[in-house]
């Protein structure tokens, strides 16, 4: 029941106002540079998939420099259900400088709004809502973020990492391990001010559900102990585990992707066996909307980080695939052609290549500024660098890739597997003023090629 989150019924046409002021309101925020940075939720160009990206990148580069990252994965108590209307207002005029009329016509949006609850044929009295922003509506996601843009600075001034998706919060620091009580008391000082924070907001940090991961290369992680030390918040403490769930994808402390891509495989297998049940009731086209739907879609979401992760790693992905396209097609397992039903008439890529296909997706769109800031950082073409605007790469649009030292690591992250798989493709490609449907038509065409 705690977890129970009641949808604010809402017209149509109200929704469709809504949409409209949302509009207008994100131009006037976008054209002033006011959004939070490190805030990827209802907005363009950010994802889920770009969040965990850069922060996989950022404990993935840390550990090939011989250091070890503390993840902590902060959780708010019901987050949308407490926003003050006061302190909102507040905000939108001190802050972002909404004023006159417009200031109005929010205040007139949030204000007036009633609950009333039916149970066993009874209905109780109608309460009038003092706090949250509607359930279910277009603008109370976008209101907020503008109420926990300042958490923003508050984390900054302690100099640790931070990005949130919605009230979904990931803080992080590196350090080496002979200073890791350091990293310890730098976390809880700036959880500790994020627990004020909040609650001068009228919002709660929720200490029960919050998590923690120590996280590096397999021999570091082991001098910490089983999984390293716990952080402290007041009365509650919280114990490292050795992994942890952040927005879809499983991290474990030695940043391998083996948890994540069994826990993939089952669930996409399950699906798959659902949908052999029912096949026969299905046409080929019903059937391959399917797999997409319940399983193509896991095997690609945020397969960046599959960047350099070993062939068994892979292959267990491209069994999933296999089986796949043995649904779609209605065949069996042993029947022969795989490879051209899988290449050939579905016109599906290999799990290598379908990996590759993402990274340099996500580069065009960063060259193209169609991606998050801190994406667009990882990718910084030669004739940027004053140094390089004289070597043949700066005509050729390649991208610089920083240095590494191990490959189980500094390889995998993002901001050497995206430049190296950018500067392998054709000249061609590499076009930066190509239009997105142009180039991922063209980079899939060459990377059938290859086969």
């Amino acid at each position: 029941m705690k977890n129970y989150r009641p949808v604010s019924n809402l017209p149509f046409l109200s929704k469709l106002l809504e949409r409209i002021v949302q509009s207008r309101l994100q131009t006037f925020l976008d054209s002033n540079d006011m959004m939070p940075r490190s805030q990827s939720a209802y907005r363009q160009h950010h994802s889920t998939e770009t969040v965990v990206t850069k922060v996989y990148n950022d404990m993935l580069m840390a550990a090939d420099c011989g250091q070890v990252s503390a993840l902590c994965l902060l959780d708010l108590s019901a987050a949308f259900d407490t926003v003050d209307h006061d302190v909102l207002m507040q905000r939108l005029e001190r802050q972002y400088g909404l004023r006159s009329v417009a200031l109005q016509w929010f205040s007139s949006y949030l204000s007036g709004r009633t609950f009333r609850v039916v149970y066993g044929g009874s209905t109780s009295a109608t309460v009038y809502i003092a706090c949250s922003v509607p359930q279910g509506s277009v603008l109370g996601p976008r209101l907020f973020i503008l109420y926990t843009a300042d958490l923003e600075d508050q984390v900054a001034e302690h100099g640790v990492n931070f990005h949130a998706f919605a009230d979904d919060t990931q803080l992080y620091v590196h350090c080496r391990r002979d200073d890791v009580a350091s990293a310890i008391r730098q976390l809880e000082n700036c959880i500790e001010d994020v627990s004020h924070w909040m609650s001068a907001n009228r919002l709660k940090l929720n200490a029960e559900k919050t998590e923690l991961l120590w996280a590096g290369s397999r021999h570091g992680s082991s001098l910490l102990g089983s999984a390293g030390p716990p952080l402290q918040l007041r009365t509650e403490t919280v114990m490292a585990s050795d992994q942890v769930r952040v927005l879809g994808v499983t991290i474990t402390s030695d940043l391998s992707m083996d948890k994540h891509v069994g826990n993939v495989c089952a669930r996409c297998f399950y699906w798959l066996r659902q949908l052999r049940r029912v096949r026969r009731s299905l046409d080929v086209e019903s059937a391959a909307t399917l797999v997409h739907a319940f399983v193509t879609s896991r095997v690609d979401y945020c397969n960046a980080i599959l960047a350099g992760v070993s062939k068994s790693t892979t292959d267990k992905l491209q069994r999933v695939m296999n089986a796949a396209a043995r649904v779609v097609s209605d065949t069996r397992k042993y029947d022969r052609g795989l490879t051209n039903l899988l290449h050939g008439e579905l016109h599906w890529l290999d799990i290598p290549e379908r990996v590759q296909y993402k990274l340099c997706a996500t580069v065009h769109r960063c060259l193209q500024h169609k991606a998050p800031h801190y994406m667009e950082d990882c990718c910084i073409l030669t004739t940027d660098t004053a140094r390089r605007q004289h070597l043949r790469s700066a005509g050729r649009h390649q991208l610089l890739a920083p240095r590494h030292r191990r490959s189980m690591f500094g390889r995998r992250a993002f901001s050497v597997a995206g430049p190296a798989a950018w500067n392998s493709l054709p000249d061609y490609l590499r076009e930066p003023d190509r239009s997105v449907d142009s180039f991922r038509r063209d980079l899939k065409t060459f990377l059938f090629s290859l086969y």
